[in-house]
């Protein structure tokens, strides 16, 4: 039998929509207040879903941590450890000590990069991990690419193993427009590349790439669409668009233009569905992120599958500087929806400068 622990960090990711960048502190209780509804169950059930093996035994946190989405299923398991109604770090950490006493061979949890230094306090590199993404900041090489890719790691369960960055960033400084991440440590996990997202890079700042970046921005600015509503999506590559526009950009979060006006600002997805509604003809402007490519599932969870159903895969634009491009072997969607992950996985054009552009697979 493989004895597998598994914990459930079951606030993780309910600060993306409504535009909080995570739940850290008292965030979490200003996600409920604005509406924010759990993701966290959706992404092990997925999970769970695709075991395929029956050789194992769980050992589960309590409650919203782990058992509730394991009794339905026909899983071997028992609780380890106490909750209380309130979930906390020092639950994710006490529990995975606990689950370490008891000689689990693996531990797979579900959460973001708070949740992943958690762990990582808890448990260092004794033992290895299987992280299913579910977090607003997932810049660490830990996670899984997809629920999908993390079941897989556990049904090719093999010895091999290697290590993989937990990075953190600090919410507050995340939240003030400012990205301060820093190297926490390391977790050992499966050595299974393909399925394992690669850490964030950060902007490269030579003058080649801020000429690039400055190319794009006149080309999207100048093709700009009179009465269409631009929704700008996080990073450096979009705010040189904002910058060519004369208009403030919030750095780490989404906003709108309107006939090159700013009308929106560090919009969460209740301001954004409204914004769709009352302009009709829109557009997505994203860029991926530096070394694993994600578009969309990562760091822009504002931009949700409502979101995207109601603009449409034909509206979106994807920009990217020439350098950052030619690093990534394809771009990566993971919404937490199926059936609007399916419809962006395929070959699109990505602007890489002025009148310039490439063809590059989403997956």
């Amino acid at each position: 039998m493989l004895k597998i622990g598994l914990i459930v960090n079951p606030i993780s990711g309910m600060g993306g929509s409504v535009g909080l960048k995570g739940t850290d502190g008292d965030a979490y209780k200003k996600a409920v207040e604005l509406g924010a509804k759990p993701v966290a169950p959706q992404r092990i059930e997925s999970t769970l879903s695709l075991i395929k093996r029956n050789d194992i035994y769980l050992l589960v946190a309590p409650g919203s941590m782990g058992e509730n989405y394991i009794k339905k299923l026909n899983f071997r398991y028992e609780v380890v450890g106490k909750i209380d109604e309130n979930t906390s770090a020092e639950d994710v950490k006490r529990i995975a000590r606990k689950m370490m006493e008891r000689a689990i061979e693996l531990l797979v949890f579900v959460g973001g990069d708070g949740t992943a230094r958690d762990i990582c306090n808890a448990i260092g590199t004794s033992i290895p991990v299987v992280a299913i993404p579910s977090g607003v900041k997932m810049f660490s090489s830990v996670f899984a690419l997809s629920p999908y890719a993390a079941a897989e790691m556990i049904n090719s369960y093999t010895d091999e193993f290697m290590e993989g960055e937990v990075l953190d960033i600090d919410e507050d400084a995340f939240r003030d427009n400012k990205l301060s991440a820093r190297l926490y440590g390391y977790l050992k996990v499966p050595k299974t590349k393909l399925l394992l997202q690669r850490g964030k890079e950060p902007s490269a700042t030579g003058k080649s790439e801020t000429e690039n970046k400055e190319e794009i921005a006149k080309y999207i600015v100048e093709n700009m669409e009179k009465d269409t509503l631009y929704i700008l999506g996080p990073g450096t590559t979009v705010k040189g668009i904002t910058d060519k526009l004369n208009v403030e950009k919030t750095l780490l979060g989404v906003d709108s233009v309107y006939n090159k006006e700013l009308v929106g600002e560090d919009l969460n997805e209740k301001g954004l569905i409204g914004s769709i509604k009352k302009y009709k003809k829109v557009k997505i402007v994203v860029t991926p992120i530096g070394g694993n490519g994600f578009i969309f599932g990562r760091g822009s969870k504002q931009i949700t599958p409502n979101v995207l159903k109601l603009v449409g895969e034909g509206n979106i634009i994807i920009v990217s500087t020439a350098g950052k491009t030619s690093k990534l072997e394809c771009l990566r969607v993971d919404t937490g929806d199926t059936e609007i992950d399916r419809m962006l996985r395929k070959s699109v054009k990505v602007i890489t400068g002025y009148n310039e552009e490439t063809v590059i697979e989403i997956k």
